[in-house]
């Protein structure tokens, strides 16, 4: 068996996406779906997302048929330690593809479908200039502020204050000074470090629930962020999953961000900020409207940003090499030994 492998980027974040030689996933629910890929072929996700073919920070996509009746297309979010409900940068490449491979009908100036997502579905705006996707942006599932000034104690760090808001996973968010940080002069591993700790004591410090699904409910990421006001571009840092680093805005982050942000009267519906990562490439964001589902208060959030190919691959799978379905770098020796 072969893989087939497209690679993109988006503002530096790579999208690896399966084309061919991923077996079709079962099940009535994308829900399902994923779990029947953790169940069934997990190895999959591990040749793809960990070394030596991919890497800690690998982030990937597996198209699947979609099931809900207003989706022309689904997709699951894969990276190095397991799966996701959200990726809004992940998102924005994977319709650059769909849209260019023909998997979702072009139409220019705009291309308009729905994209079912685990987190739900999305609709999603490609703007498309002779054959090409330039830009594209996605209109978010319902979005909130659920946690407003918790305290977590984090070691090393003492009694942190954090908000944690859901854009289809859920986010903490602190400004990085409030744990002593200049963010723009403070080394970025030092954040970084900061980062990791607190996502590990607010997962286990802070109970996470979403009305829709238990299995939204878990804490995602940990965005520091600047202290610029919100009438200026902004930049932050997201560690995510399993301590990954996320080069780009990070979609879902802006959109949680967004949220909170409304929630707390700092931002007005319709206007646009524009928000970086570790790299110069920004997203654009604003909310567009109240949502009046499940969650009360709950906006939706305009996201819109650029992706672009790397290249394509066949993955091959030799009998003898020890390492053909992947590995992950180990803590300690022990492991090895033991």
């Amino acid at each position: 068996m072969n893989l087939e492998i497209t690679d993109l980027h988006t503002a530096g974040e790579p999208v690896r996406i399966v084309t061919g030689g991923y077996p079709e996933l079962p099940g009535a629910t994308i829900l399902e779906k994923i779990e029947a890929a953790r169940r069934d072929h997990d190895v999959l996700r591990r040749v793809m997302m960990q070394e030596p073919r991919g890497h800690a920070d690998m982030f990937g996509m597996i198209p699947v048929k979609p099931c809900a009746p207003d989706a022309a297309i689904g997709a699951l979010f894969i990276h190095h330690s397991g799966y996701s409900t959200m990726s809004g940068h992940g998102l924005i490449a994977f319709s650059r593809w769909a849209v260019e491979s023909g998997h979702v009908p072009m139409q220019e100036p705009e291309t308009r479908f729905g994209l079912e997502l685990p987190c739900g579905v999305v609709g999603v705006t490609c703007a498309v200039d002779n054959g090409k996707v330039v830009a594209t942006s996605f209109d978010s599932v319902p979005s909130f502020l659920s946690h407003r000034d918790v305290e977590v104690e984090v070691p090393g760090l003492g009694s942190v204050t954090l908000d944690i808001a859901y854009g289809g996973a859920f986010y903490a968010m602190l400004p990085a000074s409030s744990l002593g940080f200049d963010f723009f002069k403070a080394p970025v591993d030092a954040m970084v470090a900061a980062a990791r700790a607190i996502n590990d004591a607010a997962r286990a410090q802070v109970t996470i629930t979403h009305p829709d699904a238990a299995e939204f409910g878990y804490l995602f990421g940990t965005m520091l962020t600047d202290d610029a006001p919100t009438d200026r571009r902004s930049y932050h840092l997201c560690v995510f999953a399993g301590n990954q680093i996320d080069r780009s805005p990070t979609g879902g982050g802006v959109t949680a961000r967004m949220a909170r942000d409304f929630a707390r009267g700092r931002i007005e519906s319709g206007v646009t900020r524009k928000f970086y990562g570790p790299t110069p490439i920004p997203f654009e964001a604003a909310v567009i409207g109240t949502d009046t589902g499940s969650v009360e208060d709950a906006v939706t959030v305009r996201v819109t940003g650029s992706a672009s190919y790397l290249g394509r691959s066949t993955y091959v799978f030799e009998e003898k090499d020890p390492l053909t379905h992947g590995f992950s770098l180990p803590g300690t020796y022990a492991e090895l030994t033991g």
